[in-house]
């Protein structure tokens, strides 16, 4: 069933009659179903026989909750098409939209709402919404999400606080939707169905339901993809990677000759150049660099920043290698004289001066390396062919490309936009939304535009995503699904390969290493393992089964509240806070205030000498803020990234960001590093108006 079938009330087929039957009988259910049976339809049904029986006086109350945005947005408009009509309100909120509106008003005045589920737990916390008891039904859409500090589990334990506490208030029955239920580290089926108890536990459910009675109806609609594994070889001689190499060794040894006891910065051993691993040791350096000290401050200043700069060129020369590995040489490149251009117009100081030449010394020799028709990438030879014979074979072919990383994504819309053997392609791109550099990731509106060009017309025969497409976005004409050296775990491999929707649809796994392939079939082989589980668990008796569950929440809500007792100490005393990269002093935390619980701003004049700000290059508002400026470290040659600078009601104030600083404790010298606030727990001053306007 694709999405556009359900905008008209048609005849729900008899499978999708079997999946809503026990939540129909009011049971807390698991529905677990492939995708693409249109399991968004069965809840759909669920939804509509629980408020028809709610006629005399009380009424029914129903939350459904998506991760993702675009998921969010399907559902709500498939639900909004079909109960409109019938005199319900459906209403939604998410993330963004969230601050403008009040909550609960929004539940009190309409029957279906949708809600990004952090939003209800922000509500459940500060007390706007007093308990789960307004609703009458809870929908959790991709349940198998509700394990740890997910949101869906936040809600769930509010939820299961109550069932087991004192309070006489009725719960909502709960309904969980997903493709796969999944079975985390299990090594046989006793393991995965103590997973998958759990599972159940966390949603208060005593039903899993699955297709059984009509299972041949079901199989004419999701078609398996055929899979097919290939084993791709990598280049035999690489020119570029030693050149690049060559580069890095250079860039450690400078970095050394700084620092000796570089080494023993970070724990990981043996990293190799263009691999990930080598990728996670740059992060535990520059993090170690952060908080290193000594003596003299101006000299360890100068360190902090020399390291930074070190390690920072090392990461975008590991970037270029992997860009390399999986694409074009040119694609690599580019990205490299991409990054050297931004280091040239920013600060520019001595060492960056250093490092860009030794790069431009190189250039011409890897100009020509990338240019040399000889030396192009085998698998992308391969990725051709597979292509054109596809394409050969059905011209309407839609197709997914499945790539590791963001970068990738680019170099390989690239490499198909400048192949001629390829021209009848139209790539678009799908990734997510990015923290790291703000021009990379891709804006909901901009996700949701290329989705729809890709679903509707033939603007997009391929798309290119990194793993946001994978979970719940519906891409209904999919027939051909491309794992480009990607691979995920076992809920990924259900959901990915669901995605290719259509008929004769096939699904390739193209990589050059022998061990991902081995892994596909550990994924292929924990997907049977989930379904014997199932099986075997719905034979038990449900009374039997309510009891195993009730054992396990009590336990679980035992180990959460032994927990929870260890508040964190607050720490009262003054701290400097000191800018990431070079050291400079910023400000103390007892300048820090407070906005809204979450935003912080620095008040007083020092801090204003601190920094230096630049118009933004995406000024937008939110909320009460408007963005403005960004913010940088001021110190001579640093002009590291400290924040925004914003128009919030009528002040101009700066937005700092902990993650830019490292914070001193004044006493003992120690530093410490903090990404989120709020793992900083330290004495947080609201911010107050009349404080500013003395």
């Amino acid at each position: 069933v694709s999405h556009t079938d359900l905008y008209s009330p048609f005849e729900p087929r008899s499978y999708q009659l079997e999946l809503a039957l026990p939540a129909k009988k009011g049971k807390n259910t698991i529905i677990c179903a492939p995708t693409g049976c249109g399991k968004t339809f069965v809840s759909l049904l669920i939804c509509e026989h629980h408020l028809e029986k709610f006629s005399q006086g009380q009424k029914g109350k129903v939350v459904f909750f998506a991760n993702q945005i675009p998921v969010y947005e399907q559902q709500k408009s498939v639900f909004s098409k079909y109960f409109e009509r019938l005199g319900y309100r459906v209403a939604g909120i998410y993330g963004a939209t969230a601050e403008n509106v009040p909550v609960e008003q929004f539940v009190e005045n309409n029957d279906i709402i949708f809600l990004t589920p952090q939003i209800l737990v922000n509500n459940l916390k500060n007390g706007t919404i007093p308990s789960l008891s307004v609703f009458t039904l809870m929908i959790f859409d991709e349940c198998h999400n509700t394990s740890k500090q997910h949101p869906y589990n936040m809600i769930m334990f509010n939820y299961l606080d109550q069932k087991l506490g004192e309070s006489l208030d009725p719960l909502p029955q709960v309904i969980g939707l997903t493709a796969s239920v999944g079975v985390g580290d299990a090594k046989n089926t006793d393991e995965a169905m103590d997973y998958i108890c759990k599972l159940c536990a966390s949603l208060d459910a005593s039903v899993i339901a699955t297709v059984k009675d009509n299972l041949e109806e079901l199989e004419q609609i999701v078609y398996k993809p055929q899979k097919f594994f290939r084993k791709v070889e990598s280049r035999t001689t690489d020119q570029f990677k030693c050149i690049i190499s060559q580069l890095m060794r250079e860039t450690e040894s400078l970095a050394k000759s700084i620092y000796g006891e570089l080494e023993n910065l970070s724990q990981i051993q043996n990293r190799e150049f263009g691999t990930q691993k080598y990728e996670q040791w740059i992060v535990t350096v520059q993090k170690a660099c952060m908080v290193f000290q000594m003596p003299d401050k101006d000299e360890e200043s100068r360190i902090c920043k020399a390291l930074f700069l070190y390690t920072s060129h090392l990461r975008k020369y590991n970037d270029a290698l992997i860009i390399s590995e999986h694409a074009r040489m040119k694609d690599a490149l580019d990205y490299l004289k991409d990054f050297f251009g931004n280091v040239r117009a920013a600060g520019f100081d001595e060492i960056e001066q250093d490092l860009t030449g030794r790069f431009e010394e190189k250039l011409q020799e890897l100009e020509s390396v990338s240019m040399d028709p000889s030396k192009e990438n085998p698998k992308l030879e391969d990725l051709c062919f597979i292509l054109q014979e596809e394409y050969h074979l059905n011209p309407e072919t839609r197709t997914i490309l499945f790539v590791k990383t963001r970068a990738l994504v680019d170099a390989l819309k690239k490499w198909i936009e400048g192949n001629s053997k390829l021209s009848f392609l139209k790539p678009g791109v799908l990734t997510g939304r990015c923290k790291t550099n703000q021009n990379i990731g891709m804006t909901l509106p901009a996700q949701k535009c290329i989705l729809d060009a890709f679903r509707t017309s033939g603007d997009n025969n391929i798309l290119i995503a990194t793993s946001v497409a994978d979970e719940g976005i519906d891409i209904a004409q999919c027939n051909l699904v491309i794992l480009y050296e990607y691979v995920g775990n076992v809920i990924k491999m259900i959901q990915t390969r669901g995605r290719g929707r259509a008929r004769g649809s096939k699904c390739f796994l193209l990589t050059s290493n022998a061990d991902v392939i081995e892994k596909e079939k550990i994924n292929i082989y924990k997907e049977k393992m989930m379904n014997d589980s199932i099986l075997c668990l719905q034979t038990w008796d449900e009374a039997v089964f309510k009891e195993k569950i009730l054992h396990i929440q009590i336990h679980e809500k035992f180990i959460r509240d032994s927990q929870r007792k260890e508040k964190p100490v607050l720490d009262k005393e003054n701290k400097k806070l000191l800018c990431r990269k070079c050291k400079a002093l910023a400000c103390y935390t007892a300048d820090v205030r407070v906005i809204e619980d979450s935003h912080y701003t620095v008040v007083g004049d020092a801090f204003k000498k601190c920094f230096v700000s630049k118009p933004h290059p995406k000024p937008k508002k939110f909320s009460s803020f408007e963005k403005r400026a960004k913010i940088f470290c001021a110190r001579e040659n640093c002009s590291h990234d400290w924040g925004i600078h914003v128009k919030y009601k009528t002040f101009e104030i700066p937005v700092i960001k902990i993650e830019s600083f490292v914070v001193e404790h004044i006493a003992t010298g120690v530093q410490s590093l903090y990404s989120k606030w709020k793992d900083f727990h330290f004495e947080k001053i609201p911010f107050d108006a009349a404080e500013m306007s003395k």
